[in-house]
């Protein structure tokens, strides 16, 4: 099919004033592009040196840094729609099913991403913290965005994911910089509470690393079937809880042995009836 010199110019005329049209609004999105990004390298540059200056959590400083950066060029890129004449109705309704699907599809992960943004922004633990979680004694080794991993004493490693210990007790054994040392000790009827007492404290106050305040206190706890039990209670930093229990188990034991004050074995009395 052969085309006349009129429609060639018709077409020519309605291409050029096309063009006339389309090559602005091209130059237009194109110039806000390049600027918008170079805004948004800025922003993404002062906030991460914000972020260092306040000396937040690594992994939280990167998922922060991830999120705005996704944001800010999500807000450019429907900048650019938009001068381009991209209806913005659409875009949202295929934006809004796309997130729908994705959601249902990845509801455990959403929960453990939601407990990790929990944890790392109001940091109930850190990093180097002993804690109880989910039926685990560790330290924290590392703290994701989706897990949090520990390591038992040991050396085992048990990863937990977040959205469990966001929803959950948690025990932070070293938050504190002091705690208290719990020792049950049992002695016969026959031994002198008054001695007992004063072999206890003294072994106590020979330990330098056993706080004087608060005092530490001995006393009477129960009427047991073969011993009189007592509790020793004193207080000493973190760190040093578990060598100052054991330590003062054996001095205890070796003190009573000097001093003769006898720690029973589990005893039955036995009356036989005459006949």
């Amino acid at each position: 099919m052969e085309l006349s010199p009129e429609t060639i110019k018709t077409l020519l005329d309605q291409g050029i004033q096309l063009a006339y049209k389309i090559i602005p609004t091209l130059i237009y999105a194109l110039l806000f592009y390049l600027v918008g990004r170079f805004i948004v390298k800025k922003l993404l540059k002062g906030f991460e040196i914000l972020l260092e200056k306040r000396e937040a959590n690594p992994s939280l400083n990167s998922f922060l840094v991830g999120l705005v950066k996704a944001l800010l060029y999500v807000s450019l890129f429907i900048g650019v729609a938009t001068i381009l004449g991209v209806p913005m109705s659409s875009f949202f309704a295929i934006l809004g099913a796309a997130g729908l699907a994705i959601g249902l599809a990845l509801q455990g992960s959403l929960s453990n991403f939601a407990g990790g943004v929990l944890i790392l922004l109001f940091k109930p633990f850190k990093v180097g913290d002993v804690i109880t979680g989910q039926n685990h004694t560790g330290t924290v080794s590392k703290i994701d965005i989706l897990y949090t991993h520990l390591l038992t004493f040991d050396n085992k490693e048990v990863i937990i994911p977040n959205g469990n210990l966001a929803n959950s007790d948690v025990v932070n054994i070293t938050a504190q910089p002091t705690r208290r040392m719990e020792i049950n000790v049992g002695v016969s009827y026959d031994a002198d509470l008054k001695e007992v007492r004063e072999t206890i404290f003294e072994i106590l106050k020979n330990d330098p690393r056993v706080h004087e305040d608060p005092t530490p206190v001995v006393w009477l706890n129960n009427f047991g079937d073969s011993s009189l039990d007592l509790v020793v209670r004193a207080w000493t930093n973190t760190e040093d809880v578990w060598s100052v229990y054991f330590e003062t188990m054996e001095k205890i034991n070796s003190a009573f042995r000097e001093k003769d004050i006898e720690i029973p074995f589990p005893q039955r009395v036995l009356y036989q009836k005459p006949n």
